[in-house]
């Protein structure tokens, strides 16, 4: 059994759960990498990771490279004498990162590999309205998401939980599935399976800010899928237009209403406390939105300061 001494890789808040669970197992974690700040918002103020202001309140050491080839930290990260490499959401490695521990480097990505390779697999198989989803530890190689699996778990998708509901028993899920691993890697007892191309494998595409954006002319299912896989972040958007007025608007929550109607698709139907859009089978009822220069607000709230009438249409 050999002991590990880990160097730790990872950006997100999702990374810190698996991060805290190494360290309150008693794992030595003898680095930590993240992403270079980055000024954020409207003030422009610089931004540290989610991992880097963990690293920091229990005083890790952290390693910041902007370029993940250059020489100092390739020396840096060699003089860390780590013998496994831990990385989860952070970005693609070069070779000599990734074979540089005795042990290896694994990754735990948040999908049923080889499902859902890519940037948002969270925020995809919601979209795509899947059953299951869950999580799976691998070795890297040199591509994206493909090495060979050590461990998968899989979970129920409830059908109207959002992508932060899931995101958070994702990472509650990995940070087991990531012990699991490290035991058997400590025990010399892990065992691989390649993973096997599939002619039907879907992608987890990045997030932007055109496939974020709502087509009314979709299924009631399918856009329902879309705004709460896409809740709370980045959400999803579309226009409302009303004569001259338009506004984009980003709705967070929603369900289904099913029942014939004679509304123009995307038209708004409002009463004093609901918001519907008309959609092909029947309604989308909006519960939570938010207006450009206004706070996220149940539509009962925005319908308090604002009357819409029937020439308001979602685009």
């Amino acid at each position: 059994m050999e002991k590990l001494r880990i160097v730790f890789m990872g950006t997100p808040e999702f990374a810190v759960g698996i991060l805290d669970t190494i360290l309150k197992n008693n794992y030595e974690v003898v680095g930590v990498i993240t992403a270079v700040d980055k000024p954020a918002g409207r003030g422009q103020k610089i931004k540290y990771s989610a991992v880097k202001e963990y690293a920091l309140q229990h005083n890790l050491k952290l390693l910041q490279p902007a370029n993940l080839k250059e020489e100092s930290f390739i020396k840096e990260l060699e003089n860390l004498n780590a013998n496994l490499q831990v990385v989860v959401a952070f970005r693609m490695l070069p070779e000599v990162v990734w074979r540089m521990p005795k042990l290896g480097t694994f990754n735990l990505h948040a999908s049923l590999l080889p499902n859902y390779r890519g940037a948002a697999p969270i925020n995809w198989a919601i979209i795509n309205g899947e059953a299951k989803t869950g999580v799976t530890t691998f070795f890297l190689d040199d591509k994206i998401d493909t090495g060979a699996m050590i461990l998968s778990h899989e979970t129920p998708i409830d059908p109207n939980e959002n992508a932060g509901q899931l995101h958070d028993r994702l990472m509650t899920l990995g940070s087991e599935t990531v012990l699991e691993t490290l035991k058997q890697i400590e025990q010399g007892t892990a065992t691989t399976i390649v993973q096997v191309e599939q002619s039907d494998s879907k992608t987890a595409y990045k997030l932007n800010r055109d496939n974020c954006k709502i087509d009314w002319t979709k299924s009631a299912s399918e856009i329902h899928n879309l705004i709460r896989g896409l809740s709370p972040y980045p959400t999803a958007w579309c226009l409302i237009k009303e004569n001259q007025e338009e506004w984009t608007v980003k709705l967070y929550d929603a369900k289904i209403i099913i029942e014939p109607h004679l509304h123009k698709i995307g038209q708004l139907v409002t009463t004093k406390k609901e918001i519907k859009i008309a959609v092909n089978e029947g309604y989308i009822q909006i519960e939570n939105l938010q207006f450009p220069g206004k706070k996220k607000m149940r539509a009962s709230e925005l319908l308090n300061g604002i009357t819409f009438t029937e020439k308001a249409q979602a685009e």
